[in-house]
């Protein structure tokens, strides 16, 4: 199983192990992570399980569609590394992933 790293505001660091084809908001949330609201519960109509990628992660990850752009608009402290984690399925080439929680979701 692929290895997910969540690095929350606080800066406590937790690694997770995760099922391929799941969304990374799915993990966070079957561990209870702090940060990760996902209050649409996955649906891309919320923008509350907003992250950070590390950039040397990006171009590993799909692109976002326009519905995901759309949806960071109403994030705060939206970057180039900023993604939603229900639209980031976990794969075998994500294994290491790192995952930065923003503080504006705590």
């Amino acid at each position: 199983m692929p290895l997910i790293n969540f690095i929350l505001f606080d800066g406590s660091h937790h690694a997770l192990e995760g099922h391929t084809g799941t969304p990374v908001m799915n993990l966070a949330k079957r561990h209870g992570l702090h940060g990760i609201l996902a209050e649409c519960g996955g649906v891309c109509s919320c923008a509350t399980c907003h992250v950070h990628i590390d950039p040397e992660w990006m171009g590993k990850l799909p692109p976002m569609d326009e519905e995901e752009m759309d949806m960071l608009e109403f994030a705060e402290n939206v970057d180039e590394y900023s993604r939603l984690s229900c639209q980031i399925e976990i794969t075998e080439e994500l294994d290491g992933l790192v995952v930065h929680v923003p503080e504006s979701q705590y």
